[in-house]
């Protein structure tokens, strides 16, 4: 590593500590037991599922505090019954932190949907994008008649959003939720990074009555 690229790199960790002390300074210039208050615990009614976009910060974009979001993200905000660490995240929230709100928040602009849209490989991610394919499979005839390659990725990112909210409604973690009280939704949204708007892609659940026989799961069988 040269000297430059060296402190380059250090100043860009020290930034982060520095950003840090100043956050910590200006919270409690304006209310001495912020920290305080924060520690005591967490009681949020909302659980986002957004992209690992750094562009996509939960908080800023709904211009909610620390502690009134549960958050998880991965590549391109998808739901698969395969990976225990959103499982486990859905299961805490739902289950333990009495969340009223589940949100996957896509966004346009999301390059885990660009790239699933070619045919290049990309290594260990190629994997986890073959999520994403299975979307574009799902509504091909559909995306194949956008001519316009930018529509044609937001329109798969709205699609990939609307998927990942039927597979969180399949799971049975929503599914005896819904069983034991009425005040859970699913929903998707969309982020337009070009404008800082949400979109809401009127896709909210509150019951299985849509999602098919072999979906909508009997939960009164263990």
């Amino acid at each position: 590593m040269t000297e430059d690229i060296k402190n380059e790199t250090n100043h860009t960790y020290q930034q982060l500590l520095e950003g840090n002390r100043t956050f910590v300074a200006e919270q409690l210039s304006t209310d001495p037991d912020y920290f305080t208050t924060l520690a005591s615990g967490q009681k949020p009614e909302v659980l986002w599922i957004g992209c690992s976009d750094s562009r996509v910060p939960a908080n800023q974009v709904t211009n909610t505090k620390p502690g009134e979001v549960f958050v998880h993200r991965n590549i391109a905000n998808v739901c698969v019954h395969s990976d225990m660490n959103m499982l486990s995240v859905l299961d805490y929230s739902v289950n333990v932190l009495k969340v009223k709100h589940v949100i996957v928040a896509g966004h346009y602009g999301c390059g885990g949907v660009a790239a699933a849209m070619s045919n290049k490989q990309y290594g260990l991610i190629d994997n986890w994008l073959r999520h994403i394919k299975d979307v574009y499979r799902l509504h091909a005839h559909e995306l194949d008649l956008i001519t316009d390659d930018q529509k044609r990725t937001d329109r798969l990112v709205e699609l990939n959003t609307i998927e990942q909210v039927f597979n969180l409604c399949k799971t049975t973690i929503i599914q005896n939720a819904w069983k034991e009280r009425d005040d859970l939704q699913v929903h998707g949204w969309v982020i337009d990074i070009r404008t800082g708007l949400l979109k809401d892609l009127k896709v909210s659940c509150s019951n299985s009555d849509n999602l098919g026989k072999v979906f909508a799961l009997d939960t009164s069988v263990k």
